[in-house]
């Protein structure tokens, strides 16, 4: 399966993102700045600027920075603007905001942001207390959205990714039915969005559920944000790649969690998965080393130590830089 994956990576994933190039198999991106560090200590903005610029400089092209939310609800993301003011204007990397309404999407594209993250959940009790909508509402805010970007002077440019969180389960409804997300999936895309990705917000998916739902919905380009609550992350990112995914979110260390449910524990960890990938022959285009240097810095800024076994024990081999 690793051959197989290696021969066929490239080109399957080339098919449906254009981002990728020819060096990378699979696309990551990078969440640690946004979702890793929303239920921290506040760092500051230059703190935040100094750990993107280690993943950066690590191989990451496609980094979630920050939130536009209210800083009374999640302290760790004020001065998102500020922020996103001061990243470097490259072409070689993708800058995307989460926001959660119409307000945050144009305060986002005021910063100069250039990709957008709404996120909706498949789960009714997690979206309103997550966002203090309906999913009907969500829709109508997304469909909202969707048209603020369509109606920009560069709206080409400026992706949507429509993030269906408690896609494997809800710590609040329990199980949630594959079809009732291949169905809002459908939705989303009817409505504009540029692609969507299933989150398993409390690590509640499993390898069957992994499957179950890929088999039931092919939406194009479906991606994967997996938290490891559960120690699942890693095997489940092995399964969606042999059902043909090739997109991920990861943050650096595998910090992060959600403030609204209750036991969300840290994403995937960036480290873990690259080093999984370079074992399996498929390009990420993260350079391991120095993916391990930003999470020192990490573990600095944020002290205390971080849950990625990659970073605790070190790779099987030493890495070059």
């Amino acid at each position: 399966m690793a051959n197989d994956l290696k021969r066929e990576g490239i080109s399957e994933a080339s098919a449906t993102n254009e981002r990728l190039t020819p060096r990378r198999g699979v696309e990551i991106r990078e969440v640690g700045p946004r979702d890793g560090l929303q239920v921290e200590k506040p760092l500051s903005v230059e703190e935040r600027l100094s750990l993107i610029k280690a993943l950066v400089e690590a191989g990451a092209t496609e980094i979630e920075a920050a939130s536009f939310v209210s800083p009374k609800a999640v302290p760790a993301m004020a001065g998102a603007g500020e922020l996103f003011k001061a990243l470097d204007d490259s072409d070689e990397v993708r800058y995307w905001a989460l926001v959660p309404n119409l307000r945050g999407a144009e305060m986002a594209l005021e910063s100069s942001a250039k990709a957008l993250t709404v996120t909706i959940s498949a789960s009714p009790a997690y979206n309103l207390h997550n966002v203090a909508m309906s999913i009907e509402d969500s829709i109508r805010e997304l469909t909202r959205i969707t048209a603020l970007v369509a109606n920009s002077s560069n709206s080409r440019e400026i992706p949507v990714d429509a993030v269906v969180s408690c896609a494997f389960g809800s710590p609040y409804e329990g199980d949630i039915s594959p079809l009732d997300v291949a169905v809002l999936t459908e939705r989303l895309l009817e409505i504009g969005v540029s692609r969507v990705t299933w989150a398993d917000t409390t690590g509640m998916a499993t390898p069957r559920l992994i499957t179950a739902l890929l088999e039931s919905s092919s939406p194009p380009d479906v991606g994967l944000h997996l938290h490891d609550t559960r120690g699942t992350a890693l095997l489940n990112a092995y399964v969606a790649l042999e059902h043909g995914v090739r997109r991920f979110d990861t943050a650096i260390g595998g910090l992060g969690g959600s403030p609204f449910a209750k036991g969300a524990s840290g994403n995937l960890a960036t480290c873990d998965l690259v080093y999984l990938l370079d074992e399996m022959g498929i390009a990420s285009g993260f350079n391991l080393s120095k993916l391990l240097e930003a999470a020192s810095l990490l573990e600095q800024l944020v002290g205390h130590p971080l849950p990625s076994k990659v970073y605790a024990a070190g790779p099987r081999i030493a890495t070059n830089s």
